[in-house]
């Protein structure tokens, strides 16, 4: 079995992510999945979550919102609505985020608007984690 399994991450814009990694965590819509070089076939919906992924002594992690993974055991494909890594992450702006979408809550009128906020307010809460974390 190979020591490594190739991972790419990939939003509408761009190659978020290009490496190998020892492990991978990833938000699945289910809860987190834990994936290994070899690991079985499997698609799964992303949620909002952060992706945590080993290579030697280093530790990266993304703040990553919607999409679907691809996992395979040579290669995990990751293609994201949106995928930050966490130096890239700009801790005013998204505390801004979290401030707009606590308000949005607030004043939310019906379930449809509800729903916005609390998913707005979710991905904010992921930014800041994952960018107070490098």
């Amino acid at each position: 079995m190979a020591e490594t399994i190739e991972l790419e991450i990939v939003t509408p814009e761009r190659l978020v992510v290009k490496d190998r990694a020892e492990s991978v965590q990833i938000p699945g819509r289910g809860g987190y999945l834990g994936i290994l070089p070899g690991h079985a076939p499997l698609i799964s919906e992303l949620a909002v979550g952060e992706i945590t992924y080993k290579h030697g002594s280093a530790t990266t992690r993304l703040s990553v919102a919607w999409g679907f993974a691809e996992v395979l055991p040579e290669k995990i494909t990751i293609l994201a609505e949106t995928a930050e890594l966490a130096a890239d992450i700009d801790v005013p702006r998204a505390e801004a985020a979290l401030a707009r979408a606590q308000q949005r809550i607030k004043e939310a009128e019906d379930s449809a608007a509800y729903e916005e906020a609390a998913a707005a307010l979710a991905r904010a809460e992921t930014r800041l984690a994952v960018a107070k974390q490098q």
